[in-house]
Formats: C-alpha cells, structure tokens, sequence
C-alpha cells in the first residue's frame, strides 16, 4: 500500500477522517461548556444557577444554560477528544454520546422547561438543538465508520 492510497482515504497527521470528526466535536462541546461561564457571552450571568430551571443566563442569549449543564458539556468534551486518539474509540463516542444527546432531548422535551425535574436547566432551544446535535453525531459516527471499516479490511490483505 504506497502513501498516497492512505492520504486518498483521509488520513490527517495520522489520524482517521472520525478520529478528526470526534476531536472536532468534542473541542466545540468543550468550547461550549467554557464559554457558558463567560459574562457576555452568557446574558444574564448573574441568574446562572448551579442547577435547577431557575438559572435563567443564557448562553449567546438564546440557550438556557446552569453551571451543571456547563460542566456536563466540558465532560463531554474532554471525553470526546481523549477517546478520539483512535478511530474506534472516535465511532463509539460519537455513536454513544450521539445517543446520550438524543435521550437528553427527549427527556427535556417530555419534562418542560419549568419544570423541577428539568435540573440541567434546558430550554426549548436546547432540547431541538440537543436532537439535532445526536443525529449529526450518531450519523457522523456510522459514515467515517465505513471508512474506518474499509482501511481495517484493507490493510489485511
């Protein structure tokens, strides 16, 4: 196999097209958690709660956010980007979380937005973009794993 093919099947500083897919998103979830505990990017900061649908800051004053919540997408994050060193840990953590994110929706969705049940402190905003974010996920994971599937078969022959 000369070092063009590997190049040609998205090989990036000896990375897997989903490794890169997974640091990516987990470099943009922990983003995320950080820049919900910035004043000004987060609007009404001052309202931010540890937990609870009390904590009214909104991150770029759209997404209802709670420090738990930041915590919880920092978590993900760093998760992200340390199981991304390999490609099949890339695929589950896309595959997996993708999934937690799509749960998470559903749950939000079902309990509404007042609710005391609603302890992450979920808007609607976040409960769509928490589904469509699932479904980029779980897609991403199945379409690079082809990829990671075929260079796998691929180098045993």
């Amino acid at each position: 196999m000369s070092t063009s093919a590997s190049h040609a099947r998205g090989v990036h500083f000896g990375r897997q097209d989903i490794q890169v897919v997974g640091i990516g998103v987990g470099a943009v979830l922990a983003l995320v958690g950080v820049l919900g505990f910035i004043p000004g990017i987060t609007m009404q900061y001052s309202e931010l709660q540890f937990f609870g649908p009390n904590s009214h800051a909104m991150l770029f004053g759209v997404f209802q956010v709670s420090m738990l919540l930041n915590l919880v997408q920092l978590a993900i994050g760093a998760t992200g980007w340390a199981m991304s060193r390999t490609a099949h840990g890339a695929r589950n953590f896309l595959m997996g979380f993708g999934a937690l994110y799509i749960v998470l929706s559903i749950y939000g969705l079902s309990v509404g937005v007042d609710s005391a049940a609603n302890f992450l402190s979920l808007n609607s905003v976040d409960n769509w973009s928490h589904m469509v974010l699932g479904i980029l996920m779980i897609a991403a994971g199945w379409m690079f794993a082809q990829y990671f599937t075929d260079d796998k078969k691929a180098r045993k022959q």
